[in-house]
């Protein structure tokens, strides 16, 4: 894992962790299983899965009942990230606040890193 020792490499804010519980008890699931992909009008973009079964190569990150793995080549990508969930008149969904990212597309769901 590319971390910091004694430092999460994502961090989930209170209105996130409850979501991914909720989710996970709903569904009887093991956790959200986040990644990166090629894909999107700037490169790349997030991929979520709730998963039954945790990958042994996954970085596993529990916080108050929630927990997230990170897919092995995401790792990298998303290090210092904060999930949060946002709540509007229009939408609901995971946003993520990655310092890593350099440039995104006006959806926000395509995203571009440095050197790629």
């Amino acid at each position: 894992m590319f971390g910091i020792p004694g430092k999460q490499a994502v961090t989930m804010t209170d209105k996130a962790t409850a979501q991914i519980r909720k989710l996970m008890d709903k569904d009887n699931k093991q956790g959200l299983r986040i990644g990166v992909r090629k894909g999107g009008c700037a490169g790349m973009e997030y991929t979520m899965d709730y998963v039954d079964d945790i990958d042994p190569n996954d970085e596993v990150i529990e916080q108050d009942g929630a927990r997230i793995m990170i897919a092995p080549m995401a790792q990298m990508f998303l290090f210092g990230t904060e999930i949060d969930y946002e709540v509007s008149l229009l939408e609901a969904g995971f946003k993520f606040k990655n310092p890593n990212v350099t440039e995104a597309c006006g959806c926000g769901e395509s995203i571009k890193f440095e050197g790629m």
